[in-house]
């Protein structure tokens, strides 16, 4: 069953969106409005925010700057090459960053793949706990972001990454 549940945070309204199972719920969005890719409620989903407590609660400790590692079941549902991409965002350690060129060849690419990898981290449904916010320009200038550059620029503030006026 698709449940979801949407979400104040400093960063806008977030929208959430799992399965959910016997054992609780796998996350497979986490969303800002006007983003791009961004899922919508469909009909047949059900609307339950106590499945959703303990990723509110996670994300809550995130923006307060409370926490620094999720514990969150999520699924994937990318391409083979996704995955890669995916799971070398997942080695970013809070409060750093990586440029596109660096996250390629964490993710087994050529340097020269930084469009096929941008692509990659655009098609991420998971923004906040799959890190796509720390990866950067070479130039350390901050560029594409499906929830926005000032939602990331945000996002690096808090971790301490970013400092701003």
């Amino acid at each position: 069953m698709t449940v979801y549940m949407t979400m104040d945070s400093p960063l806008g309204e977030l929208l959430l969106v799992g399965e959910e199972s016997a054992t609780g719920v796998t996350l497979t969005s986490l969303a800002f409005p006007g983003q791009k890719r961004r899922r919508e409620a469909q009909p047949g989903w059900r609307r339950d925010e106590a499945v959703f407590t303990d990723i509110v609660r996670q994300l809550g400790a995130y923006f307060a700057g409370e926490l620094q590692e999720f514990e969150v079941d999520y699924a994937s549902g990318g391409t083979p090459f996704q995955e890669r991409v995916w799971a070398a965002l997942e080695t970013i350690p809070y409060g750093s960053t990586v440029s596109y060129g660096q996250l390629a060849e964490r993710a087994g690419a050529p340097r020269t793949a930084v469009r096929a990898v941008a692509a990659a981290i655009g098609a991420n449904p998971l923004l906040i706990f799959r890190p796509c916010h720390r990866v950067i320009g070479a130039d350390g200038s901050l560029t594409g972001y499906a929830g926005g550059l000032a939602r990331k620029e945000r996002l690096l503030a808090v971790e301490g990454a970013l400092q701003t006026a």
